[in-house]
C-alpha cells in the first residue's frame, strides 16, 4: 500500500478545506518534525526553518481545497512544498545578503528629549543603540514586520499586503520578533 494515497491524510485536506483548525493540527503534528529537517538541512538555520514551516502550513490552510488527488500524495505535496519555500528562502538571503543593507539604519530616529542634559540623552543614545543592534538579530522577515508596524506604523493588514503574506503570517512574525527582541534585551532597558 505504498503507492496508494492514505486515507487519513485526504480527510484532513478534506476538513482543512472546510476551514476546521483541527485537522491542520493534526497534519501539522503528523508532518511538522520530519518537514522541519527537510527545511533544517536546506537552510541550516533555527529561525529561517521556523518561517518556511509556518508558511508551508499557511500555504496548506488557503490551498487545501484544489488540492489535486491526482497529481500525487499529500505527504509528497507537503515535501514539494517544503524543498520550493526553503529553496526560495535561501536564494531571498543570499541576495538579500548581498545587495541591502540593514533598513533602520537608513531611518533617521529623532530624539526628542524633554531635557537637554547631555548624561540623559547619552542614555537615550545608548537604548537606542541596543534596540538596533537587538533588531539586526532578528530573521529578516520578522524584522521587517515590525519596522514596517513600529517605524512606519502600518497596520497588520497594510504590511501583509505591502510584503505580499497573509494577515496571520505578519502577526506570528511580529509576535516571534517582539519575544525574540524580550529575550535579547530582557529588563535592560
Amino acid at each position: 500500500m505504498t503507492t496508494l494515497q492514505p486515507l487519513d491524510d485526504l480527510l484532513l485536506l478534506e476538513k482543512i478545506a472546510r476551514q476546521e483548525q483541527a485537522a491542520l493540527a493534526k497534519l501539522y503534528d503528523r508532518y511538522a518534525r520530519v518537514l522541519y529537517a527537510v527545511a533544517f538541512k536546506i537552510l541550516e538555520s533555527v529561525e529561517e526553518t521556523e518561517e518556511v514551516i509556518l508558511d508551508v502550513f499557511c500555504q496548506v490552510w488557503r490551498t487545501a481545497r484544489s488540492y489535486n488527488v491526482s497529481r500525487g500524495r499529500v505527504d509528497a505535496w507537503l515535501f514539494m512544498l517544503t524543498r520550493s519555500r526553503a529553496i526560495d528562502r535561501l536564494r531571498t538571503l543570499a541576495f538579500r545578503k548581498q545587495n541591502t543593507t540593514v533598513y533602520v539604519d537608513a531611518i533617521p530616529l529623532q530624539l526628542q528629549a524633554a531635557t537637554k542634559e547631555p548624561q540623559e540623552e547619552a542614555i537615550i543614545q545608548e537604548r537606542r543603540d541596543r534596540v538596533l543592534a537587538a533588531l539586526r538579530q532578528l530573521p529578516s522577515e520578522q524584522r521587517q514586520a515590525l519596522e514596517l508596524a513600529y517605524y512606519q506604523g502600518l497596520t497588520h493588514v497594510e504590511i501583509a499586503a505591502q510584503m505580499g503574506k497573509p494577515v496571520g503570517t505578519i502577526k506570528t512574525r511580529i509576535r516571534l520578533g517582539l519575544m525574540k527582541l524580550h529575550k535579547v534585551l530582557g529588563d535592560r532597558l
